[in-house]
């Protein structure tokens, strides 16, 4: 069990990080889609867009606390320099957020019609829209930091 944990530690302390952006990502736009709306109206619904600052700036948080936990956790440095290992990481979070936004309404209007009431928490339409976005993202996520940007 020790030596698959060591060879897997990378994939392992990934999955870490991720885990705990995504808990900075989901938390911000739980409380994000819930404020916005009451200050700009037009935030539950800009043209078909649903949340769109609310996804854009909780996507942000994310990816601001994802690049801090690779560079100290997960990557080593790469051949790049730390300016350029920054703008290849950012550049990377920009298509990935475009992606997942794209994802996001693509599940929110076609696939999670309905809350899902766990007992305990119900899964709205968004927080389900959302969650599945950002685990298909990380998937590409990973691939890409660890091959261009990490050169790992």
């Amino acid at each position: 069990m020790k030596q698959l944990i060591l060879r897997h530690r990378q994939v392992i302390l990934f999955i870490i990080a991720g885990g705990l952006s995504a808990i900075v990502e989901i938390g911000s736009f739980k409380m994000l889609s819930v404020y916005l709306p009451k200050i700009f109206s037009w935030e539950y619904n800009l043209s078909g867009i649903k949340y769109p600052f609310s996804n854009i700036l909780s996507t942000s948080c994310g990816i601001i606390t994802n690049y801090f936990l690779s560079i100290w956790f997960v990557f080593e440095r790469g051949k790049h320099s730390k300016r350029k290992e920054f703008a290849y990481f950012i550049s990377v979070s920009v298509v990935s957020t475009f992606i997942s936004l794209f994802l996001f309404q693509i599940l929110y209007h076609f696939v999670f019609k309905d809350a899902v009431d766990l007992g305990f928490y119900v899964l709205s339409q968004e927080m389900m829209s959302k969650i599945t976005s950002i685990v298909i993202v990380s998937l590409l996520n990973y691939s890409i930091k660890k091959k261009v940007i990490f050169n790992g």
